[in-house]
């Protein structure tokens, strides 16, 4: 049973990373946040952030005086549900195979995202959510420097990345056939209502087919069950609300509801079952000889701005002395 406290009739907004690939928004985090308020039919405000891509708070609610940020006890979802704001888990916490495929969702379908965004793809989806804002050299910076921090949360390393990528998809893939047998032919995963588990999964769905290149490895394994598939269509038709006319600027930091991305939609139509292979092409030595002055520029601009904030923070430690030193009597 959905439970709402008088704070969230006050009137909620959601602040999430900016639309694109025509969802709402285009961050995995920030999706399951919008379809949950949307499963509930409550009204809400989405608002983008676009000066801090990097930070955790991001999504987070605002109601009132309260706030409920993605870094804080489990997430957004979860601060709802125990600060009474809006629950629609009630009647399934005490439901084991609910928890257990809300568990499933938040760790191996949450670790392939993790590994195709940054990892197992090009970058292009990542740099779009995330960087396309930012400074060419710095969003470069930013990226690599999550790159690492992917690695470092997989566990993986130069030994075992082949074995580690194995892992993550058998997981993924079990995970959706897990998830496609309990769905079944019905509207919704556990008593044909919706909860937080249809918000998570729904937004890992709708993440992976209009987010992730046609090659992605991850892609072709969710197109593999046709129920996941309409059950996201019927998301993507029903719920998902995308204005075209209007677009964030990279100069606010926040904007109004309904923003999206001007790229064409990948709807239903193009969700083909077979990722598309990277068709390769001779390269002439023109192409050659760019591509090599590239990368000496990209390697110029990535060591400019390292030096800068190797500078910028040498000077913070000066100021930090002084202060120190102001705190001395040297009269004596």
């Amino acid at each position: 049973m959905e439970q709402m406290s008088g704070r969230g009739e006050e009137g909620l907004t959601l602040i999430a990373r900016k639309p694109c690939f025509n969802l709402p928004t285009g961050c995995p985090d920030c999706l399951p946040v919008y379809i949950y308020l949307k499963l509930a039919n409550l009204h809400f405000h989405l608002d983008f952030n676009l000066i801090y891509p990097e930070s955790d708070i991001i999504p987070y609610v605002e109601t009132g005086n309260y706030v409920a940020y993605n870094n804080e006890r489990g997430g957004v979802i979860e601060c709802l549900r125990q600060d009474g704001i809006l629950d629609l888990d009630t009647e399934f916490l005490s439901v084991p195979e609910w928890v257990s495929a809300k568990s499933m969702v938040s760790s191996w379908l949450a670790d392939a995202v993790m590994y195709e965004l940054w990892l197992g793809t090009d970058g292009g989806s990542a740099q779009k959510v995330y960087y396309s804002d930012l400074p060419w050299p710095i969003g470069k910076v930013l990226y690599f420097k999550k790159v690492h921090f992917a690695k470092l949360q997989l566990g993986i390393d130069k030994e075992n990345a082949e074995r580690r990528e194995e892992q993550i998809y058998r997981n993924a893939n079990l995970a959706y056939g897990a998830l496609s047998t309990r769905l079944g032919d019905q509207n919704f995963l556990f008593e044909n209502r919706p909860s937080s588990l249809d918000a998570l999964v729904l937004g890992h769905l709708l993440f992976t087919l209009q987010v992730l290149p046609e090659t992605s490895v991850l892609r072709s394994k969710l197109l593999e069950h046709s129920n996941l598939v309409r059950y996201a269509e019927k998301c993507m038709t029903e719920l998902i609300e995308v204005d075209t006319s209007s677009l964030p600027s990279s100069s606010s930091a926040r904007s109004s509801s309904g923003a999206s991305s001007s790229a064409p939609r990948r709807g239903p139509y193009n969700w083909s079952s077979k990722p598309k292979s990277k068709q390769k092409k001779e390269k002439t030595e023109e192409e050659k000889t760019f591509k090599r002055r590239g990368k000496y520029f990209v390697g110029a601009q990535v060591v400019a701005v390292l030096l800068f904030l190797t500078l910028m923070g040498r000077g913070d430690d000066a100021e930090m002395e002084l202060d120190d030193d102001e705190g001395y009597d040297y009269s004596e």
